[in-house]
């Protein structure tokens, strides 16, 4: 038997997919700026591009800071289910701690202290059977 639920029986994520695709990428492009950042032992000041790590983190932090608590706590309980601490039809129990978790701290800090939250966040969808690379940009 297969983790994933049916397609179609529809799932309520509490949030939209382009939303969660749009904090994907925004993780992926920090993640890929923090890992070229760390790359370069020394950096030459007249050759330095326009990525700025810090930047684009704070960036997307706000962009998570601007989301309602729902869509938090739902951008929460999606990464814990691509890590593989819930599965998709744990969704229900996953998004509840997720709302008791955001109740206490900032989802932004959490969220940003995960590794790969990009990957995660693409995993949990396609734990819902939905493709981040197949949503329209």
């Amino acid at each position: 038997m297969s983790d994933r639920p049916d397609p179609n029986d529809e799932v309520d994520l509490g949030i939209a997919v382009p939303t969660v695709v749009t904090v994907i990428d925004a993780a992926r492009a920090v993640d890929e700026m923090q890992e070229d950042d760390a790359d370069e032992d020394l950096q030459d000041e007249e050759a330095a591009d326009d990525s700025d790590p810090e930047a684009a983190a704070e960036a997307l932090e706000a962009l998570i800071d601007e989301l309602n608590e729902d869509e938090q706590a739902s951008l929460v309980a999606l990464a814990w289910i691509g890590r593989g601490d819930y599965d998709a039809e744990d969704w229900d129990e996953a998004l509840r701690l997720a709302k008791e978790r955001n109740e206490r701290s900032a989802a932004s800090t959490y969220l940003m202290g995960l590794e790969l939250l990009g990957d995660l966040l693409s995993e949990g969808l396609e734990a819902f059977g939905i493709s981040a690379e197949e949503v329209a940009r």
